[in-house]
C-alpha cells in the first residue's frame, strides 16, 4: 500500500514538473502555413479530463488545425488566472471556481462541458470517505471532526456542507483543511484527516486501502450535477472566435468518444497519472455528456451563496455558453 500511495504522489509530482518546465511562451502559436494552432490547456490530473488526452490521440483536434499543451494544477481555482493572464488559452475549472470569478467580474466564459456525476449514490467519481475501522459512519458525525477538500471555499466543499445537512448536521462546525488529491490518500491512512472528499483516481486508491464512503456529495448537490467545464478568458474568445469554435466542436467529440469508450478512458489515465493498475480497475467514471444541466448549475449557485461563496450571484446567462 505504502508503493501504491507513492507512486500516485511522485507521479503527480513528476508529471507536474514536466509540465510546469515546458511552459514556454503564453500566446497561442500558429504554424509557419497557419495550418496548426497551438494552444495551452490548464487542467488537473484526473480522470474528469481523459476526454481532452483521448481527442488528442485520436486526432479529433488534430483534423480542426489545434495542437494541445496540457498543464497541470491542483484546482480549478488555480486555473482562472492562468486563463485569463494568458498563460492559458483554455482551462478546465470546476463550476463554484468559474461562478466565484464572474462574481468577482472576473472576464471568463465557459465554451464546453467538463464532466457530470453520475448521478447515483455510492456509485460516483467523487466520493467522501473514512478510514477503515472508523467511528465515523454518517456525514452527521463529522462535526468536530477534520475533512480534506482539494480547495478550500469551493465546489468540494460546498457539497460536503451539503452532505452534512442532509444527514442532519452543522456544516459550520466542521473543520476543513486542503489538500491534494493525490496526497489524501496517505493523509487518511496516517490518521491526519478523519475523513476525505476525493474524486478518482485518488477515490479508487482510498477505498482499496480500506475506506469506507459515507456519502456522495456530488450527489446531494443535484442528482444530474454538471461539475466542470472548459473555459477561456472572454478577451479570448472575442480576439480567436474561430480557435475558440474549433476547440468547442473537438471537445465535443472527445467528450462522446470517452463516454462511449470507458476501457480506452482508463487506459489514457496512464499517459498523465502514475495510477496503478489495480486502482484504475476499481476507478468510478464520471459521465460526459455533451451538454451542462443548467438546473443543476443553479442548484450550485445557489449553495455556494448560501454559503458565502460569494455575495453577489453571478449571471449565468454571461458565463455558460
Amino acid at each position: 500500500m505504502r508503493r501504491l500511495l507513492a507512486a500516485l504522489a511522485a507521479g503527480t509530482a513528476l508529471l507536474v514538473t514536466a509540465a510546469c518546465g515546458s511552459s514556454g511562451s503564453s500566446s497561442s502559436t500558429s504554424s509557419p502555413s497557419g495550418g496548426t494552432t497551438a494552444v495551452k490547456v490548464g487542467i488537473i490530473p484526473i480522470v474528469d479530463v481523459a476526454p481532452l488526452y483521448l481527442g488528442q490521440k485520436e486526432g479529433f483536434y488534430g483534423k480542426r488545425g489545434l495542437k494541445l499543451s496540457m498543464t497541470l494544477a491542483q484546482g480549478g481555482a488555480a486555473i482562472v488566472p492562468g486563463v485569463t493572464s494568458g498563460q492559458f488559452q483554455f482551462g478546465f475549472s470546476n463550476m463554484t471556481s468559474l461562478m466565484i470569478a464572474r462574481s468577482n467580474n472576473v472576464p471568463v466564459r465557459a465554451i464546453a462541458n467538463g464532466v457530470a456525476s453520475t448521478g447515483v449514490a455510492g456509485k460516483d467519481f467523487g466520493g467522501l470517505v473514512v478510514k477503515k475501522g472508523s467511528d465515523i459512519t454518517s456525514a452527521r458525525q463529522l462535526e468536530g471532526r477534520k475533512v480534506a477538500v482539494n480547495t478550500l471555499k469551493n465546489i468540494n466543499e460546498t457539497a460536503v456542507r451539503e452532505s452534512v445537512r442532509r444527514a442532519g448536521g452543522d456544516p459550520d462546525r466542521v473543520s476543513f483543511v486542503e489538500l491534494a488529491f493525490d496526497q489524501m490518500p496517505a493523509a487518511l491512512d496516517r490518521g491526519q484527516i478523519d475523513a476525505a472528499m476525493a474524486v478518482e483516481p485518488a477515490l479508487a486508491a482510498m477505498k482499496l486501502q480500506g475506506a469506507a464512503e459515507i456519502a456522495s456529495p456530488l450527489v446531494d448537490v443535484a442528482k444530474n450535477l454538471t461539475v466542470a467545464m472548459y473555459f477561456t478568458s472572454t478577451s479570448y474568445a472575442r480576439q480567436n472566435p474561430g480557435v475558440v469554435k474549433r476547440f468547442q466542436e473537438a471537445t465535443a467529440e472527445s467528450l462522446a468518444y470517452a463516454d462511449a469508450h470507458p476501457d480506452e478512458v482508463r487506459q489514457i489515465v496512464t499517459t498523465y497519472t502514475k495510477t496503478p493498475a489495480d486502482v484504475l480497475a476499481a476507478v468510478t467514471l464520471p459521465k460526459w455528456p455533451a451538454d451542462p444541466d443548467r438546473a443543476s448549475i443553479d442548484t450550485l449557485e445557489k449553495l455556494s451563496q448560501q454559503d458565502g461563496l460569494f455575495t453577489t450571484a453571478p449571471d449565468l446567462d454571461e458565463l455558460l455558453p
